[in-house]
């Protein structure tokens, strides 16, 4: 059995990505996908003064047509006070210690590439939290990348010798078992348990980046909820 996951790529993203990337022992990041204004990808909320409030990485401005690939960091962002920002937010918390060098490891990345930086967040974060799962490219794929959505998804399972195929549970409406079942793969989708800890000792808010998480707990019960709080259905 090999099982795959694909998806696009998002700054510093809630629990629920990594336990996707637990759940399989390939995990494909989409570099070749069309950039989607107002989503995940450069993206995501902390928690500041018991509120969600947004972290950002800004961009270069490019046209509506251009690859996340294509897609560069503004010149004038400045990752000391993306750093700053965070630290504002999480220094009082538990894990803070425990999680600023992650913090400061991916904000501090060379790469002005919005592509080459996600991954690098993404791997990062992948070692922190001790995931072995392979991570690979979409674009290293020989298949042809002209083609959208499950179709995309189709050809990329076969590429890289699939058995089965997992997906995040919001992507229930998105995928047809019949499809997949024919080309003799099977379909899964993880769904994430509640997973609610002390934020601060206000009302929780959830499903925030995964540095909450992280800030608020330790890394042995992050890896546990990484690896174990979701059921593949």
């Amino acid at each position: 059995m090999r099982r795959v996951a694909i998806m696009q790529p998002y700054f510093m993203p809630y629990i629920g990505y990594f336990q996707l990337i637990a759940a399989v022992d390939l995990f494909i990041v989409y570099d070749n996908i069309k950039y989607t204004k107002k989503g995940w990808i450069n993206r995501n909320r902390i928690l500041c003064d018991g509120h969600e409030a947004m972290i950002s990485l800004p961009l270069k401005a490019g046209a509506d047509s251009l690859h996340v690939r294509e897609r560069q960091l503004a010149a004038d962002f400045d990752p000391r006070k993306l750093v700053r920002q965070v630290s504002g937010a999480y220094r009082s918390a538990p894990g803070f210690e425990q999680t600023l060098p992650l913090v400061e490891r991916v904000c501090g990345h060379a790469d002005r590439n919005l592509f080459g930086f996600l991954h690098h967040s993404i791997v990062e974060t992948c070692r922190h939290l001790g995931l072995e799962t392979e991570i690979a490219i979409s674009s290293g794929f020989a298949i042809d990348h002209g083609l959208k959505a499950q179709d995309k998804v189709l050809a990329l399972c076969q590429a890289s010798d699939a058995t089965t195929y997992v997906n995040a549970i919001g992507g229930t409406e998105l995928y047809s078992a019949d499809a997949f079942r024919e080309r003799g793969l099977d379909l899964r989708f993880v769904r994430s348990r509640p997973f609610e800890y002390h934020q601060f000792g206000k009302a929780f808010v959830p499903w925030l980046s995964i540095l909450d998480v992280m800030m608020f707990n330790s890394r042995d019960a992050v890896v546990a909820a990484v690896r174990g709080e979701f059921d593949l259905v």
